[in-house]
């Protein structure tokens, strides 16, 4: 037996880690330009569950990101987003620290839309300088949706009186135990045609000029093929990650960054069975995840 295939293994090995991680850590293994690719995939949430595989917030892709700009050779940043979209906050704030970091590093971020960029997903990507889609991809969905569920009915037939008690004559509006009230309606259409102007303002201030659909067409929360939201000025071209990728910086190579993933996850343990773990709660939060990717047959 040779025995320098023990050490060649062991090189092979360092090379092929030293590769995955940013900064100096893999200069080793590469010294040319790097275009650093943060998976953004899952639901939009500020409360991920020890249980779902992989969601989206301020707090879950700070460290991907810090680590994704924090490279010394680095090209560009690749967004790569997987997401049905969710809370208008979380989509906020995770592309502000985007564009925060750009600014600071001063280096393009291009977004790829993977299956589903809708809703906040899409938010998402209009924090990149640049937008890429694949054909077949689901893009778009610029509008607000709030879903509940009302029990008042089923309580009443099992003979239940809630009771409740506040200070303030607003404290429960829209109690999914009590009958639903035009007031509560209004109130909810009103905040959410707020954050619905918002929306349409944060993709009108990225987008600018490329633009080229009517407000109906972009605005009424309608999704679209990647090759439409091209059409529509919505993206900026239709390809695969790679190809744009070693079209636009052909000496680089890519480095993967992901979120960390909950404790749980990272065992396997994420399926909606699996869920019933953490509770009632849990089971519920995952078939909502589950609702929000079946709207777009996912």
């Amino acid at each position: 037996m040779n025995d320098k295939a023990p050490q060649r293994f062991t090189d092979l090995l360092s090379e092929k880690l030293s590769a995955k991680l940013p900064g100096k850590l893999g200069e080793k293994a590469e010294r040319g330009p790097v275009v650093a690719v943060v998976k953004l995939h899952g639901v939009i949430t500020p409360t991920p569950s020890p249980v779902s595989r992989s969601t989206i917030s301020a707090q879950t892709t700070e460290s991907a990101l810090t680590r994704a700009f924090g490279h010394d050779r680095l090209s560009a940043v690749v967004l790569s987003i997987n997401s049905p979209g969710g809370a208008p906050t979380q989509s906020a704030l995770v592309a502000d620290r985007i564009r925060e970091l750009a600014d600071e590093k001063k280096v393009p971020v291009l977004a790829f839309c993977e299956d589903v960029a809708a809703s906040g997903g899409y938010w998402l990507a209009c924090a990149a300088d640049e937008i890429h889609a694949h054909q077949t991809s689901i893009v778009g969905s610029v509008g607000v949706v709030s879903a509940s569920f009302g029990f008042n009915g089923l309580l009443e037939r099992f003979g239940v009186e809630r009771r409740v008690y506040t200070a303030g004559d607003h404290k429960v509006r829209l109690d999914p135990f009590s009958p639903e009230k035009q007031e509560d309606v209004r109130w909810l259409h009103g905040l959410q045609t707020e954050l619905h102007d918002q929306f349409q303002q944060w993709v009108r201030d990225r987008r600018g000029e490329r633009l080229k659909g009517t407000d109906e067409e972009l605005f009424s929360g309608e999704v679209y093929s990647g090759a439409k939201a091209l059409e529509l000025g919505l993206v900026d071209g239709v390809g695969s990650l790679r190809g744009i990728v070693r079209r636009k910086f052909p000496d680089a190579h890519l480095v993967t960054v992901e979120p960390r993933k909950p404790l749980l996850a990272k065992l396997g343990v994420g399926s909606p069975a699996s869920a019933r773990l953490g509770g009632a709660g849990a089971v519920v939060e995952a078939l909502e995840h589950r609702a929000m990717w079946s709207r777009f047959g996912l």
